[in-house]
């Protein structure tokens, strides 16, 4: 699928104030938006593909995410680290996206029987990796955004060093966060799902 990068520079947008960005009214130009968009646009949907399971709406949550990064100001200083605030960005999204669907879920349970169409025979392999996926995203949903992110991004082969810049912290802040976030995602784990041998 040809990524449309062209949708998010068709129209040249204001820049506004965000997440506590001053407003320099200045816009990214065109083809500096265009390299880094094709420079991190597979690797952010693969990360927030960890997240939703689900490509195409992964897809559209990076989309959604370099769309919000390209309103921001564009800037040539130190303080703003575009990598990380669209990761970061992507993630948040993504586990808002995964509490929305479990709030309509015990919706439509509380509304009546689902009427979600049963997927055909699949092989016992993709049943049990799509169970492990729907847990993983279920208690990952519960964790604080920050350790989600953390725990999801590591997943996805970052670096502690990408995952420091990510996360806007020091580097060496980042094996203690992951310890925490570990402790913390295989407590709920096993509060939910009581199966130690899984983790």
């Amino acid at each position: 699928m040809a990524v449309p990068v062209e949708i998010l520079l068709g129209e040249q947008t204001r820049l506004g104030d965000a997440e506590g960005m001053e407003n320099s009214g200045a816009v990214w130009p065109g083809e500096t938006f265009r390299s880094f968009f094709l420079e991190h646009y597979t690797r952010l949907a693969g990360v927030v593909f960890r997240i939703v399971g689900d490509y195409s709406l992964a897809e559209d949550l990076a989309i959604e995410a370099f769309w919000r990064l390209y309103r921001q100001p564009y800037g040539g200083h130190d303080r703003f680290n575009p990598s990380g605030w669209a990761y970061r960005t992507a993630t948040r999204l993504a586990i808002d996206q995964l509490r929305a669907k479990a709030r309509r879920g015990r919706y439509e349970q509380e509304a009546g029987p689902s009427l979600v169409a049963r997927p055909g025979p699949d092989p016992l392999g993709d049943v049990l990796a799509a169970e492990r996926r729907t847990q993983v995203s279920k208690v990952l949903a519960l964790l604080r955004p920050g350790q989600a992110q953390i725990l999801i991004l590591r997943a996805s082969g970052f670096s502690y060093q990408e995952l420091a810049e990510v996360l806007g912290v020091k580097r060496g802040s980042i094996g203690t966060r992951l310890i925490r976030a570990e402790a913390t995602f295989r407590k709920e784990y096993l509060r939910l799902y009581g199966n130690k041998e899984d983790l």
